[in-house]
This record gives structure tokens, C-alpha cells and sequence, in this order.
């Protein structure tokens, strides 16, 4: 008798059976479960097909002595794609899931294995084991059986296709499953089991409410002891956990309490650790580390505490690092660091002292628009209220000549209004006839009045205020360009705009209360009959607005 023959007889015996003997069932169960374990071909199928899943799930259901064997032949049954949709109808998923509060390890194992292979990438089903409770069970069995290698990773493979149900999240916030995860992080043998812990942390660590649990629990500092261990590694997938960990521990800083408790007023194991990524050969965690600054850099006291210990230099150092064909995702995250820590006025003075500016300027020779934009931003929040500073990098002609270049970059609007928003910062914040000077030279002027036609009012205002401040100490080096770019019809279309934000139109009024104090650009303002468009705003329904209006229409109107 052939193999297929004698399945063909089990199945055919099973599916007559009316009583559910055991000593009359079993030598059939062991025969399906032979053919499924020697791979024999379509086994699966066939026994799908026979018609005694209902018959399986009776035995289940019963709790007979059978169970684990049949618990078994489910999940040899369910490797195959084809026989999961049959083995939910039949009901098999329902009356296994009470099995996985059973006392047999051997029955916990083959019972999460089949509900496992079942159910896996079927989402309504994974909703369905949600409902039914089997979260808090799994952490259960992962707690009271932690040195069962086979069953933690049924368990876990289970836990991380679960993690991304909003439902299975809420009923973790009970179960220490922080607790439970970090202690097989450090026991894990291998990186496979590495990955899956690290990715339930990444899905549950979405939760605010996990993420302090977290945070709480130790899971960082777990995290920060696996990198440091693994840390001389070469092997790929070492290296690969490396990067998953520091990922993680960048997502765990984002939640504002769970980061102040990492960065323990600058004594927490995680900042220290995160310090020393910053100096270490491996760019992933000088990547990470570089984030880490910026996220721990959220609020002033940190700031002020983190430039107290230091940490300014090694990012200045690993940026150096980066400057010619560097890593242009380092550059970008060190310089975020930075901007971030120049955020409170009293580091930015300290930061200037220390020459930050000065080793900041060595990336202007960056090609990549990304470490352009950010590094633009970054000496922009430098000379922020910073008179000196603004002074100093406003007469650098260097710097102008390269600022320039960004302002005409025609692949990248970031890049070309960061550029545009420095030069103004520059003359905003030094309020210097010298730095007017130096931009008009250097073209800049050009930049600013195209900047204040800008889709965006911050912008606009930005721009218009720093033209107003220019044409008011040092008018001889702005008038000409005034002329060429057509500022004055700009301006009086920007009052006459019947949907322009009032803001633009206050700030375009500044720049004109500027320019009518002056003989020369006053024939300018009288030519495009300035004089209409203002006497329209003295009606207008922000009495700011109209105030101002009046205010200049009087003096455009003074002949004397």
C-alpha cells in the first residue's frame, strides 16, 4: 500500500468516525500527522479537503488527550497558505484559543504555533484574537516560562504581528510587558530574536502611554547596554541590531517625559551613552547620537545644561568629520543639535564665544541642498538677538558670496528661502549701515525684494522689515537697486491686494514710512502715485492699519 493510499484511508476513517473514540482516532492522527512532518506533497491540502476539520475542532473543544496532538496537526496543516481560510470556517482558531491557558508547555507551543500560522497576515482575524484576550495570556506564558526558547519565540512572533493594533497596545499598558521584553532582549541567543523584540518595542513604543512605561521600566537603558555590547561587532546583523536599537531609543525621546527621564539632568545612562555614539566610528550611531542631542535639546534647560557639559564640540568634531563626501544625513542631524541648542539667548552668546559660527561656516562648502538648508537655518537661530554676531557674519564676504549662490538655487525652494530669511536676519539683527553695504554689494538686496513677494507672510514680513531697517541707515546702497527691481509698483500692489494678510501690508507700510523721508525715493513713491493706495487703507478696518496709513499719507503730502 502506498503512502498516499494509507493517508487516504486515515482520512476516510476520520470522516466516517460519528464518535470521537480516542483509542480508535489516534492511529489515524498519527498518520495524517507523519505525512505532514515528512513534507509528503499537498498533504495539507488533502486533509483540508477531506472534510474533518469539524471533526479536529471537536476534539479540541472536548480538551480530550488528543488535544496536543491535534493541536500539532493543525499547525503542520496551516504552514500551508492554502488550508488557513478552511481551518478559520471550520472554527479551529475559537477552540484553540482557550488552550493557551493550559498548564503543557508542549500544548502552549503547538497551540501558539497553529493560531500563529493560521491567522498570520489576516488582519481581521488578528483583530478577532485581540478581542478574545489573548494578549495579556501571551505575556503570561512568556513570564512563567522565560528559558522555553521555543515557546518565547511562538509567543513573540505573536506578540509583534499583534503590536500594531491600537487595541493590543491598550491591553499591554497593564502587563509589564516592558519588563518581560528587556529581560529577553538581554537572554536572547541570537539576532533573530534580537530583531523581534526590538521591532514589538518599535510598534508598542508608538504609544505615549507605553513610551513612559518604557522609559520607566528600564527599556533605553536595556537598549543602551545591547548597543555598547555589540558595539566591536563587524557582523552584519549585529550591526543590524545596532541600528534597529538606536532607532528605537531616538523614537523613545520623543515623548517629552519618557526623554527627560533618559537624559536625567545630564547624568541619565542614555545621555552618556548617546555622548559617547557621537564619537564613535560607526555612522549609524553617530547618526542616531546626533538626534538624540536634538531631541533631548526640546526645551531651555536642557539646553543650557548639555552646553554646561560640553556636548557642543563633539558635534562641531563630527561634523567636521562629515564635511567633504561625509554622511549628509550626519551633517543634517548635527546641525538640528546645534540649531536647537542655540535656541536660548544665553547659550547663543556662550556658543559665539566658543566660535561655533566659525567651525559652522567650514560645511559651506557642502554640495548636498539638505546640510545647505539646515546649516542656513542654523546661523540664522545663531545671530537671533545676537548683535555681534549678525555684525560679524554680515560683513563676511565669503559667506555672502556662498549665501548668494543658495539665494539663485533652483532645484531647491528650501534652500533658496533659508538663504533669502539669513540675509535678512543679518541686517534685522545687526541693524549695521556696514552689513547693508556689504549685502547690497554682494547682490543681496535683489534676493530680499524678490523674497518679499513670497507665498509665505512670515516671509514677506521678514523681508519687508529688513528692507524698512536697511533704507533707514544706509538708503545710498540700497536706492539704486530700489529703482532696477521695481520695489515701488511692488509696494503698491502689495497695499492695494484685497486679500493680502494684514501683517504684509503693516510691515510694506514700514518700509514706505522708511523710504518718504527721503527726498529722492519720496518722487519715487509720488510716481507710482503712492498717495491713492494709501488714502484707500485709511478706511480700513484694522485701525493699526489705517492709523499708520494716515500717518505717512501726511508726510508724502507735506510739500514743505
Amino acid at each position: 500500500m502506498t503512502d498516499t493510499d494509507i493517508l487516504s484511508d486515515a482520512l476516510q476513517a476520520l470522516s466516517v468516525s460519528t464518535e470521537l473514540i480516542e483509542e480508535e482516532l489516534k492511529p489515524h492522527l498519527d498518520t495524517l500527522l507523519t505525512a505532514l512532518l515528512e513534507k509528503k506533497k499537498d498533504a495539507a491540502v488533502e486533509i483540508s479537503r477531506s472534510g474533518i476539520l469539524p471533526t479536529l475542532a471537536q476534539v479540541l473543544e472536548r480538551r480530550s488527550n488528543l488535544s496536543v496532538q491535534v493541536a500539532l496537526l493543525v499547525a503542520e496543516m496551516a504552514r500551508e497558505a492554502a488550508v488557513r481560510e478552511p481551518c478559520i470556517e471550520a472554527g479551529l482558531v475559537k477552540v484553540l484559543v482557550p488552550h493557551l491557558n493550559s498548564n503543557n508547555e508542549e500544548m502552549l507551543l503547538n497551540t501558539g504555533r497553529a493560531i500563529g500560522r493560521i491567522c498570520f497576515d489576516n488582519s481581521h482575524q488578528q483583530d478577532q484574537l485581540v478581542q478574545s484576550g489573548v494578549i495579556p495570556r501571551l505575556v503570561t506564558i512568556i513570564r512563567d516560562y522565560p528559558e522555553n526558547d521555543p515557546l518565547v519565540n511562538v509567543c513573540l512572533l505573536a506578540l509583534c504581528n499583534l503590536a500594531d493594533i491600537d487595541s493590543a497596545r491598550e491591553a499591554l499598558t497593564d502587563q509589564d510587558v516592558a519588563g518581560v521584553l528587556t529581560f529577553q532582549l538581554k537572554r536572547a541567543p541570537d539576532a533573530e530574536r534580537r530583531h523581534v523584540i526590538l521591532e514589538i518595542l518599535g510598534s508598542l513604543g508608538e504609544s505615549d502611554t507605553l513610551k513612559l512605561q518604557f522609559a520607566e521600566s528600564g527599556v533605553p537603558e536595556a537598549l543602551s547596554d545591547m548597543i555598547r555590547a555589540l558595539q566591536a561587532a563587524s557582523d552584519p546583523h549585529d550591526l543590524c541590531s545596532i541600528k534597529i536599537a538606536s532607532n528605537l531609543i531616538v523614537s523613545l525621546l520623543l515623548g517629552d517625559e519618557s526623554m527627560q527621564k533618559c537624559f536625567g539632568e545630564g547624568s541619565g545612562l542614555v545621555y552618556q551613552d548617546v555622548l559617547s555614539w557621537l564619537q564613535s566610528s560607526n555612522t549609524q550611531l553617530q547618526l542616531s547620537g546626533a538626534l538624540a542631542i536634538a531631541n533631548f535639546a526640546r526645551n531651555d534647560s536642557n539646553c543650557v545644561k548639555m552646553l554646561d557639559l560640553g556636548v557642543v564640540p563633539h558635534i562641531l568634531t563630527l561634523l567636521e568629520k562629515h564635511v567633504d563626501e561625509g554622511d549628509v544625513s550626519v551633517q543634517h542631524a548635527g546641525l538640528s543639535a546645534l540649531r536647537n541648542l542655540a535656541i536660548p539667548a544665553t547659550n547663543k552668546e556662550r556658543m559665539l564665544e566658543d566660535g561655533v559660527t566659525e567651525r559652522i561656516k567650514r560645511l559651506l562648502r557642502s554640495d548636498m541642498p539638505p546640510v545647505q538648508f539646515k546649516l542656513l537655518g542654523t546661523l540664522r537661530m545663531m545671530v537671533d538677538g545676537q548683535e555681534e554676531a549678525a555684525l560679524v557674519l554680515g560683513r563676511d564676504s565669503v559667506l555672502l558670496a556662498r549665501v548668494m549662490e543658495w539665494c539663485d538655487a533652483k532645484d531647491h525652494a528650501g534652500v533658496r528661502g533659508e538663504a533669502s530669511r539669513l540675509l535678512a536676519a543679518l541686517i534685522r539683527h545687526s541693524r549695521n549701515a556696514e552689513v547693508v553695504h556689504a549685502v547690497a554689494k554682494a547682490a543681496g538686496i535683489q534676493h530680499l525684494i524678490s523674497m518679499a513677494t513670497s507665498e509665505h507672510v512670515i516671509m514677506q514680513s521678514e523681508a519687508l522689515v529688513s528692507l524698512a531697517i536697511a533704507s533707514a541707515i544706509n538708503i545710498e546702497s540700497v536706492k539704486d537697486v530700489f529703482r532696477e527691481a521695481q520695489l515701488f509698483p511692488l509696494l503698491k500692489n502689495m497695499l492695494e491686494d484685497p486679500v493680502g494678510a494684514v501683517e504684509v501690508k503693516f510691515s510694506a507700510l514700514g518700509l514706505i514710512c522708511s523710504l518718504v523721508n527721503c527726498s529722492v525715493m519720496k518722487d519715487e513713491l509720488n510716481s507710482v502715485n503712492m498717495k491713492e493706495s494709501l488714502s484707500k487703507l485709511t478706511d480700513h478696518s484694522s485701525s493699526k492699519l489705517s492709523s499708520q496709513a494716515s500717518s505717512i499719507l501726511a508726510v508724502l503730502c507735506d510739500t514743505t
